[in-house]
């Protein structure tokens, strides 16, 4: 059964005033990119009102991927900018102790996360070239923002919970002889294919998905007022929270009462070490959704992992499955929420949890 999403893009209808069509016009590729997103989320051709089409220049791979990556660039700036004026976030540049000329990463945060005692929610998504604010740039190209970006999980989080953190686990390297972030994009060809010529270095506290997320963790989320914390990680990102329980695990286990995996690449084998307290302690407190055929929500054996409950997310398509299971997900934090709040804490694990359908 398909899910239906009719009017879960109202957030883009807020007179925010941005466009996607105004950063295109300053790069130079106004006529091959005549793009903007409809009130839809749905990246369409200005004049045919078609969807985006690679190929462009024909039988020239290497200047249509230039032209690629020029929307992709634009597209991170667009949700950048959505971030911050559609969902209000405040951008915080890291490593906190930065010279004024370091490179630096950041990530978002709603105004209070840190500060209020409700809970936060953490968005940690896959790896790839997306930044923060995406699932997946592929996605936002060809199925809308709705379903690429997360700023439903954004508004959902802030709107039950109070407090949200948007880490940014992909931006890692910086250029070092141009700085190519700082570039406008006034020339064409140089500002892509500097990527593809100049040497890159690492960020400093910021280098590798796994170093940003412990950096956040440790200078942020574990000195918030708030009591609860919940993570929800797409692909790569389970990883990267299962490294991240594994080097803090008191803390973690101590101040996360949920976990929502999608699709995750976490193996608990390798990474965990035969340790009880950690399986016991994801038994209890985690779920994944998975790309399956099965209904949302509905339960999905696994051969694999048997660390936790797994479900379906409603949708084979594993670019839609975070889209797909925004809700189920929600349903899932917000329970596990009230039963930590409402209940004694004890040491035995929910036995019916693995039962219920989310």
């Amino acid at each position: 059964m398909m899910a239906d999403f009719t009017g879960e893009h109202m957030w883009l209808q807020t007179g925010h005033e941005l466009s996607l069509r105004t950063l295109l016009e300053g790069s130079g590729y106004q006529e091959e990119l005549k793009y903007d997103f409809n009130e839809k989320g749905e990246l369409r051709h200005l004049d045919t009102n078609e969807s985006f089409v690679f190929n462009y220049y024909k039988n020239s791979h290497e200047k249509n991927h230039e032209r690629y990556e020029v929307l992709g660039h634009m597209i991170t700036q667009y949700v950048y900018e959505l971030l911050e004026r559609v969902c209000t976030l405040q951008k915080v540049y890291i490593p906190s102790d930065a010279a004024e000329d370091e490179p630096r990463s950041f990530f978002f945060m709603s105004e209070k996360a840190l500060t209020s005692s409700s809970s936060i929610i953490v968005l940690l998504q896959d790896h790839g070239v997306f930044r923060a604010g995406q699932w997946g740039q592929k996605t936002i190209i060809s199925e809308g923002l709705y379903h690429g970006t997360q700023i439903p999980f954004i508004k959902m989080a802030l709107q039950s919970h109070g407090g949200v953190i948007v880490l940014n686990p992909n931006d890692n390297l910086i250029d070092l002889k141009t700085e190519r972030e700082k570039l406008s994009y006034s020339t064409r060809v140089e500002s892509v294919t500097c990527m593809h010529s100049c040497q890159w270095i690492p960020k400093r506290c910021t280098s590798s998905p796994e170093e940003h997320t412990m950096y956040v963790w440790d200078h942020f989320i574990s000195k918030s007022a708030a009591k609860n914390v919940a993570f929800i990680a797409h692909g790569y990102g389970g990883l990267v929270f299962i490294d991240l329980l594994v080097q803090r695990k008191w803390e973690v286990m101590n101040k996360v009462f949920s976990v929502a995996f999608i699709d995750s690449m976490h193996n608990i084998q390798h990474q965990v070490r035969n340790d009880p307290q950690i399986q016991w302690w994801i038994q209890k407190h985690c779920c994944e959704w998975v790309s399956n055929n099965k209904p949302l929500g509905k339960a999905v054996g696994s051969l694999v992992k048997v660390n936790c409950p797994t479900v379906s997310a409603g949708t084979e398509k594993y670019s839609l499955a975070p889209s797909y299971c925004l809700h189920s997900v929600f349903k899932y934090l917000n329970s596990t929420l009230k039963a930590k709040t409402t209940t004694a804490f004890t040491r035995s694990p929910i036995a019916t949890r693995s039962s219920k359908s989310w």
